[in-house]
């Protein structure tokens, strides 16, 4: 590799945005990599996606847009944990997100204490 002058790219486009930032990450997987930058000064989310000879980027001053940047992240965590993601694998993610995750704080109180029956606490040994 040498030095690539990035040819920057601001999108007003949610959706064109999104696919080229798939289309990227796809193209180059190990060279891409992507930054989401709210300067509050502005109230301005600023989501950039390079892999240094091209940047994207995609604006946004509306609190709506911040469900649209879990979009990014979750097809991004997808792609980047599973080596591929369909559009299935993060709308599933998104559904997921989306629900209550009340289901790991609903354990029994004793469940915690069932593994330890028998056992003396760490810091009371006798030495």
């Amino acid at each position: 590799g040498g030095i690539y002058a990035a040819a920057m790219i601001v999108h007003e486009d949610w959706d064109a945005f999104f696919a080229q930032a798939e289309a990227l990450y796809r193209a180059r997987p190990l060279e891409t990599r992507y930054c989401v930058k709210y300067r509050h000064c502005d109230g301005i989310l600023v989501l950039k996606v390079t892999d240094d000879r091209t940047s994207i980027k995609f604006k946004t001053d509306q609190q709506s847009d911040l469900k649209k940047l879990e979009r990014l992240n979750t097809l991004f965590f997808a792609l980047m944990s599973k080596g591929d993601a369909s559009p299935e694998d993060y709308a599933v993610a998104e559904v997921q997100q989306s629900q209550p995750q009340s289901q790991p704080q609903q354990q029994p109180q004793g469940s915690q204490q069932a593994g330890t029956k028998g056992k003396k606490p760490a810091g009371k040994r006798k030495g």
